[in-house]
């Protein structure tokens, strides 16, 4: 059984779009991460690298799925207009 150390929106994250991973600041001073894959595949726990903290990721992953294939579809549509 995991213990959260809290539960936070994954609005509340912050996006690194070349890493595709999602940050939010841990009491440690370090960051709790999730990937974006790891998102898709329903995975609710991030992990911060330098402690035993982890935070449960509050998002509908229908949502999410939906709202990323939205983006990557706009993404794709602007290359091609640029090629």
């Amino acid at each position: 059984m995991t213990i959260f150390h809290d539960e936070v929106e994954i609005e509340d994250f912050e996006y690194d779009e070349d890493e595709e991973m999602y940050y939010y600041p841990c009491p440690c001073g370090d960051r709790f991460q999730i990937s974006k894959e790891e998102l898709m595949a329903g995975e609710e726990v991030a992990t911060c690298p330098s402690c035993s903290l982890v935070v449960k990721v509050i998002y509908d992953i229908e949502k999410f799925k939906a709202e990323s294939e939205e983006i990557q579809k706009d993404t794709s549509d602007k290359e091609a207009v640029k090629a």
